[in-house]
């Protein structure tokens, strides 16, 4: 089984949690997987823990990924650091599978050459957002970095300390107010691709928005949706 391959030039391909198709999610085995590919990014989630460091995960809880049930914000980084998580088919658990660092979550994007697309999970204090920062900044990526979250004070965080880096705010859906926001705060889109009006696209591109959807694993959604105009498509298993 391979990736499917969309090969339009006009679109910026994102690995959604890494290859996640093929290799446990948020996990330097799918990084390097989709850093082996054609990727123009890899996507990836980062929580701040208890003891202040910074840890590659999607979820709040690492029950899904690691059948023991820890509250990663509530939890120190060793003992994350500890557990083993389960391979793709939700059973068997790999001991080469574990919760990356941020800092090696950007080492795998730097050595592939690929993109990072960083969500930042939940709201994060703006001290911290200056040492996730700093962190790519040490690793000199961060011009190779696009910040993306769901919690708006964390793009507009984002955009005053880094004012011209590439931020997209997160969403499920499309709202009245969306576009005004984007404009306000000088943001980009990263939509759920099911939420966006195609007829929208031409209106946030003449505002110089641009436009990422999620998760588009279907070639032919992946298809209609270049031909829409959208400029990124982040995937689980498309390239």
């Amino acid at each position: 089984m391979d990736t499917l391959h969309l090969n339009d030039p006009r679109v910026k391909m994102v690995a959604h949690r890494g290859l996640s198709g093929f290799e446990t999610e948020n996990t330097c085995a799918a990084f390097a997987a989709a850093g082996c590919r054609s990727y123009f990014g890899i996507e990836t989630d980062v929580h701040r823990t208890l003891d202040g460091q910074f840890v590659i995960i999607h979820d709040d809880n690492t029950r899904r990924v690691a059948g023991e049930a820890l509250e990663v914000e509530s939890t120190d980084f060793e003992t994350l650091s500890r557990l083993r998580l389960f391979d793709t088919d939700g059973k068997t658990v790999r001991r080469d599978l574990i919760l990356p660092t941020l800092e090696e979550y950007i080492r795998v994007c730097k050595k592939y050459g690929k993109n990072s697309v960083l969500e930042l999970k939940n709201h994060f204090a703006p001290e911290d957002i200056d040492r996730i920062i700093a962190v790519i900044r040490d690793e000199g990526w961060l011009e190779r970095t696009i910040f993306i979250s769901f919690d708006l004070p964390n793009m507009v965080c984002v955009r005053e300390k880094l004012p011209g880096q590439k931020a997209q705010f997160l969403t499920s859906e499309y709202t009245g107010d969306l576009e005004d926001t984007l404009k306000k705060y000088r943001l980009d889109l990263d939509i759920y691709y099911r939420a966006l009006p195609p007829d929208r696209v031409r209106a946030l591109h003449e505002a110089g928005i641009e436009i990422n959807v999620w998760t588009v694993n279907d070639l032919s959604d992946a298809r209609r949706l270049a031909d829409c105009g959208v400029d990124y498509i982040t995937s689980n298993i498309v390239e």
